[in-house]
């Protein structure tokens, strides 16, 4: 079954009104004269839009013609291309007239836009006919021709690379095998630079795992642990494992292994890092001035356990006690560093998740041994981990511990995270002039693989990735008072692979906000158990009613008890569920049969 993204309507939310129309000289279009008036000037319906221009022949009212725009200045002329009559004699009759070839191509084209009756261009047909003879075998006619109805709504630049953007961003399915084929095709090419590979594949592999990230803070938290208090076997082997994951730099000794670089400060919203750089370089009388904001920012720390705040905040209070000399102050330093890096190395194997929008362990950890932490950092020590003999056992048991804490928040961050590391925020990344953010995002990095000679099958799979991304935020955007939203997210956890489109209409406020009361939502998910579904959830003054589309008749049952959770969820928001209703799809697709059976019973996950 293939599914694309199409206009959403509702009762309640108003389709959203065409923008003016802007004639150019040369275009044509399909319209129906309204309104006659005295010197040949005439009321042209186009659409839902009417225009105003002179005619070079009179014409009766109520008639249907394609017209081509002669003169735009100072009004609007219009002659007459084609006589009324049928829609199939008037398109012989345009490309007649335009000396265009009679090919099913055009043919398919002029039908779409006379249908939609939107103005196109000489230019824009050829282009168009081009796009069509050389569809991709992802993309179907019916989708081509409507991506290129919306270019030309939107008034979007008529190119290959505009086009290839709007087919592929309106697909709900196949991102996980678009990733997969880009990932196989840098591994077989041997002209993509070593560096360039290493970051798009270490920046896939995050995507593909979104908890790579927690189960790699695990691992640094676990080997940081042996450094500190280990034998010098264990101290060692955690040197090595660290330093291949880039943790920490190769000159690093298992007594000088910290490398923290970070700048002084002692600010409430300061990284561990930090305060131990501003308590290192402080004298003994900065110090002591020091201390009160030491204590505040020890306590507005919600990656610290209580009991490690109060052994900390006990570590200070002795500290007041004593005379302040270089040499206490260094100790006190030295001590207060040593805690920290032992209380955030421990919280980094049980805190996965970030809280209350701080730093987590594992990343408050990272501050105090490295001299410029990487988002990269604890998905490298994954990777390093899984490929290591020595720390299976602990790679299954992180994994099933990790595994055990996910829940609706973990999946949340999850999605931010792997939207992140598409590059779906690139453009506002650049705005906010962040280099390192840039660094890590697949976007950026797929335009630089671009500019290098690669083999085809290289070049295809990363336009091919880089047009969905484009073709997402192509789909989004404001379309008068209403506000379209388009994601894609490919996920693997629980040991299953998910794809899950959201797509999100709503209208807007006239102070420019999203009006809550109002909005549909289209969830499409390929899940591995019940495989493809659709959840059409549909507010309207604040009552939710969701449909939920699959053939797999199992999940009424399943739904029912899920349905009391989602109704006082919904009521704590101040919304009221009319109801969950499951259906079978309308049109069902005939399967190729299976070379193994899977079981027909249970989710991959709540919603």
């Amino acid at each position: 079954m293939s599914m694309s993204f199409q206009p959403i309507q509702s009762q309640t939310v108003q389709p959203t009104a065409s923008q003016p129309m802007t004639l150019r000289d040369g275009q044509m279009f399909h319209g129906t004269i309204k309104q006659l008036y005295p010197n040949q000037t005439a009321e042209v319906q186009v659409g839902n839009q009417k225009i105003i221009a002179k005619l070079e022949a009179p014409l009766k009212q109520g008639d249907t013609h394609v017209f081509q725009v002669t003169q735009t200045q100072p009004q609007t002329e219009l002659k007459v291309v084609t006589n009324a009559g049928t829609q199939q004699q008037q398109m012989q009759q345009i490309l007649q007239s335009m000396n265009l070839p009679k090919t099913v191509e055009l043919q398919q084209v002029l039908q779409q836009f006379m249908k939609a009756q939107l103005p196109i261009s000489k230019e824009q047909l050829l282009q168009a006919e081009s796009f069509l003879k050389s569809l991709p075998a992802n993309v179907s006619v019916k989708e081509a021709l409507t991506a290129m109805t919306k270019m030309l709504e939107g008034k979007m630049p008529f190119t290959q690379q505009v086009f290839q953007a709007m087919t592929q961003g309106a697909k709900t399915t196949g991102m996980v095998n678009t990733l997969q084929n880009l990932e196989q095709a840098i591994l077989r090419d041997a002209s993509v630079t070593p560096q360039t590979r290493e970051n798009v594949l270490t920046q896939l592999q995050s995507i593909a795992k979104p908890f790579s990230e927690q189960a790699g803070g695990v691992y640094v938290g676990k080997l940081v642990e042996q450094l500190q208090s280990g034998n010098a076997a264990q101290k060692q082997e955690a040197l090595t494992l660290l330093k291949q994951a880039a943790v920490l730099p190769q000159q690093a000794t298992t007594t000088n292994w910290q490398q923290n670089g970070q700048t002084p400060s002692l600010a409430p919203t300061a990284n561990a890092g930090q305060v131990v750089q501003a308590l290192q370089q402080a004298t003994p009388q900065q110090l002591q001035q020091q201390l009160p904001q030491l204590k505040q920012w020890v306590d507005q720390q919600t990656a610290l356990t209580a009991p490690q705040k109060e052994a900390l905040q006990q570590m200070i209070s002795r500290f007041e006690q004593l005379p302040k000399t270089a040499q206490t102050a260094a100790i006190f330093a030295k001590q207060f560093d040593a805690q920290l890096v032992q209380s955030f190395s421990q919280n980094a194997q049980t805190q996965l998740f970030a809280q209350s929008g701080q730093l987590t362990a594992r990343e408050q950890l990272a501050t105090l041994i490295q001299q410029q932490p990487s988002p990269s950092t604890f998905t490298q020590m994954a990777q390093v981990a899984s490929n290591q003999p020595q720390m299976q056992q602990l790679v299954l048991q992180t994994e099933s511990f990790v595994q055990n804490n996910i829940d609706a928040k973990a999946i949340e961050q999850a999605m931010r995270s792997i939207m992140r590391d598409m590059g779906m925020s690139y453009e506002a990344t650049m705005k906010n002039n962040d280099p390192q953010a840039l660094a890590s995002q697949l976007k950026p990095q797929l335009m630089e693989l671009l500019q290098q000679q690669v083999l085809p099958a290289t070049r295809d799979a990363a336009e091919t990735m880089l047009a969905r991304l484009n073709g997402m935020q192509l789909q989004s955007g404001d379309q008068g008072h209403q506000h379209q939203l388009v994601m894609q997210v490919p996920m693997q956890f629980l040991g299953k692979q998910t794809e899950a489109t959201l797509q999100w209409n709503g209208r807007m406020q006239e102070d420019g906000k999203i009006d809550a009361d109002y909005a549909r939502i289209l969830f499409y998910l390929d899940m591995t158990s019940i495989e493809q579904t659709m959840i059409d959830m549909q507010v309207q003054n604040r009552i939710v009613t969701v449909n939920v589309f699959n053939d797999n008749e199992v999940l009424q049952t399943l739904a029912k008890p899920l349905t009391i959770a989602l109704k006082e969820g919904l009521a704590a928001h101040d919304y009221q569920l009319s109801g969950v209703f499951v259906k079978p799809f309308e049109v069902k697709q005939v399967k190729a049969p299976k070379v193994e059976e899977r079981p027909t019973t249970g989710v991959d996950f709540r919603i």
